[in-house]
């Protein structure tokens, strides 16, 4: 049996708290993780809502059923099958969202490029192989993907603040798992700052507050 490929188009959506205006300085583009939508996923952001900041939530290509054939429906970005042609793809629709979005907006706002759990690997690769600018990448509950280079993305990550966010009793992320991220990045000098909180596999409201300002 051979394998054959075609490109093809898509209907993708994503979902906006605020409005490009004079008073906007923050754009946060933001990545749900594993079985969750877009939309939902927003609501957790919603204590940010402010006219200086434009919450941008993007949606994985890929929607199921999360359970059996029926009911709740939850998107991905990947899986394994035909991992490469998924990743390149939600690359090219983030980076198509990124050119929607910003151009509506000024020069000078200061982009964030934001990842939840499997999200996380996901705004790692775009920004490694997309086109957009971020002035932060912010990894929560997730760890840095294997497959991007540390060492090629040394001066593009050194030249952002790199933030990572997780619970103390985060039941996806370990402690070991945590540690040999960090070991990772102090191995290929790169500058981070680390964020824990109390709390488990989820978003934290007062966290989320702090890191406007950080």
């Amino acid at each position: 049996m051979n394998t054959h490929k075609i490109k093809t188009s898509k209907t993708a959506r994503y979902f906006m708290v605020g409005e490009p205006g004079q008073k906007l300085k923050q754009i946060w583009f933001i990545c749900h993780g594993y079985g969750q939508l877009g939309n939902y996923f927003l609501k957790n952001f919603e204590a940010l809502k402010d006219d200086s900041i434009l919450l941008v939530s993007c949606e994985g290509l890929n929607r199921f059923y999360v359970n059996g054939f029926s009911g709740r429906v939850g998107a991905s970005w990947m899986t394994r099958e035909e991992r490469t042609d998924d990743i390149q793809d939600y690359i090219a629709y983030l980076d198509a969202v990124y050119r929607e979005v910003t151009k509506k907006a000024g020069k000078d706002m200061k982009i964030t490029f934001f990842g939840f759990s499997q999200g996380t690997a996901t705004v790692c690769r775009w920004f490694s192989a997309g086109f957009s600018r971020a002035d932060r990448l912010v990894l929560w509950a997730g760890a840095f993907p294997p497959d991007v280079d540390l060492k090629l993305n040394r001066t593009t990550l050194n030249s952002i603040r790199l933030i990572l966010v997780a619970g103390d009793s985060d039941e996806f992320i370990s402690n070991e798992e945590l540690t040999s991220m960090k070991s990772r990045f102090d191995e290929s000098e790169i500058t981070y700052d680390l964020i824990r909180f109390r709390g488990s596999h989820e978003l934290n409201t007062e966290t989320l507050k702090a890191l406007l300002q950080f």
